[in-house]
């Protein structure tokens, strides 16, 4: 059966919520600090937010920009704009004012959805210039706002094939690109986590959501999932170790997404245990989870924490250790169904058994390419190059070995080395940088800058973290700054990166 096939739920990923509506009416949907929103609340405000969207002159294939935290408005403009044949572009609410433009600019967004978290940003250029802005709170002149929507959609027929989401992920060079997921793409992802051996979500989960909805893992491998069974979710904006486990306790969470630095913060929580007294279930991805803190949840807790591999392009899972059920701390697990996995040396041949290789994933869940024109996706015979190398261990569990790109994935979010180093080149005592990821005990990942200064110029990692300020989101600053005499050169003058940990 193919996922538009699926029972009650049509080739539109908004259906998700309309039948989710049907079935339970008036079980709890969306916790949202002291709202809480029924299934047929969600599903009357979806119809009203596609409606006003429609009223603003969108028209099926337009692009809305999305740049709100985890709160219910979200998720109801997300599905809103889906309803009625909209494309989403969910927006990092940590990006820059440049980076917001171009976003803007580069999707050629018809309007965007904000709060005042993200209102200076967004309103920094004319209003003339960019997309109609709606507001999540006072408009400003000449904006609407997000409770003036009325009304129900003009009907529109979603065919499988069309145009979802469009997700800014990063390559290793340029800036970033949106990966084109369709509705066929983001409906085969949520299908092929039912049927595991430990269900992802089941309809009584209380799922905690404080990964951000703006990243795939949130937005599909988390809220699609509790729409599809018309579970409830926990909306939570920031992360606090102690405030997070408090929400656990209070609203009786049984369902935890997390990511690594997420754990790594928890383990050292004195009262974890009572506070996963009630949960169900844990589960982590986007980077690796140190073995060490692993163990120590495991032991302070009694439960394990399935880990998983996915990326955008996947809308996005690829493998998981729910598959078979067991938790095995290094591995990613087994692929999903329906989702392909070969191991390819450097010329595009399997590698031999035990032998490390690139991931090449294939499955109805993979995007279409990169906006606009759909380039770099996946091949003729539908397999797509992921960058990252593993092995597959004896009992046939993948193992990430190491990123054959240079991409760095701090707290799971990929940040390219080319953007961060002409924001630091940008600088005028900055001769020249090259930067790199190195291993992070938190996020995984972390920044490490290795700058060259001009002649009898002095700067230190405190004014140059100044200086990014206004050009990079946070999470792409260098965490780790060293200052050095010279950088390794290849013949042709390039920046050799593999001999940069040989600088002193």
């Amino acid at each position: 059966m193919s996922v538009w096939e699926t029972p009650n739920v049509g080739a539109n990923l908004a259906d998700l919520v309309r039948a989710a509506a049907g079935q339970r009416p008036d079980h709890a949907a969306v916790l949202d600090g002291e709202r809480t929103l029924t299934w047929a609340q969600v599903d009357a405000q979806v119809d009203t937010v596609g409606a006003g969207l429609q009223g603003l002159g969108l028209a099926p294939g337009d692009r809305v920009a999305i740049v709100l935290g985890n709160c219910a408005e979200f998720v109801t403009t997300y599905f809103g704009a889906l309803r009625v044949g909209l494309v989403a572009v969910p927006v990092n609410t940590g990006s820059t004012e440049p980076e917001i433009a171009h976003l803007l600019a580069d999707s050629g967004a018809r309007a965007v959805v904000f709060d005042r978290t993200a209102a200076t940003a967004v309103r920094a250029r004319p209003a003339a210039d960019g997309p109609v802005r709606v507001v999540v709170g006072a408009p400003a002149p000449g904006e609407t706002a997000y409770g003036s929507f009325t009304g129900q959609p003009r009907p529109h027929d979603t065919g499988a094939e069309d145009l979802a989401v469009l997700l800014y992920t990063s390559g290793t060079s340029g800036r970033s690109r949106a990966a084109m997921l369709t509705h066929r793409a983001m409906l085969a992802s949520v299908e092929q986590v039912h049927g595991l051996a430990v269900p992802a979500v089941v309809p009584d989960d209380v799922v905690l959501l404080v990964l951000p909805m703006f990243h795939i893992y949130a937005l599909n491998g988390t809220l699609a999932q509790v729409a599809r069974v018309a579970a409830t979710v926990v909306l939570v904006d920031r992360f606090d170790p102690a405030e997070t486990l408090r929400v656990v306790r209070e609203r009786g969470i049984t369902n935890i997404p997390g990511a690594p630095p997420m754990y790594v913060a928890w383990s050292g929580q004195p009262d974890l245990r009572q506070a996963f007294r009630g949960v169900r279930l844990l589960v982590t991805g986007a980077a690796p989870v140190p073995a060490a803190v692993l163990d120590q949840i495991a032991t302070t807790t009694g439960m394990p924490v399935y880990e998983g591999y996915g990326l955008t392009e996947a809308a996005p899972g690829v493998s998981s250790t729910l598959v078979r059920g067991q938790a095995k701390p290094g591995s990613v697990g087994t692929p999903l169904p329906g989702v392909e996995v070969r191991l390819v040396d450097e010329d595009g041949e399997g590698v031999e058994e035990g032998d490390p290789g690139e991931i090449w994933v294939r499955g109805p869940n993979l995007f279409s390419g990169y906006w606009p024109d759909g380039s770099d996706g996946p091949d003729a015979d539908g397999w797509f190059a992921t960058g990252d190398v593993a092995y597959l261990d004896d009992d046939g569990d993948l193992v990430l070995v190491d990123r054959r790109k240079e991409l760095i994935i701090v707290s799971g979010f990929n940040v390219y080395p080319r953007e961060v180093e002409d924001a630091i080149a940008s600088h005028p005592d900055v001769a020249e940088v090259a930067v790199m990821g190195v291993s992070h005990p938190y996020s995984g990942e972390a920044v490490k800058a290795y700058i060259v200064l001009r002649p009898g110029a002095e700067l230190t990692a405190e004014e140059l973290h100044e200086h990014v300020a206004t050009r990079l989101a946070r999470f792409k600053w260098p965490t780790i700054v060293q200052f050095v005499e010279r950088l390794p050169h290849s013949p042709v003058g390039k920046v050799s990166k593999h001999r940069l940990r040989e600088v002193p």
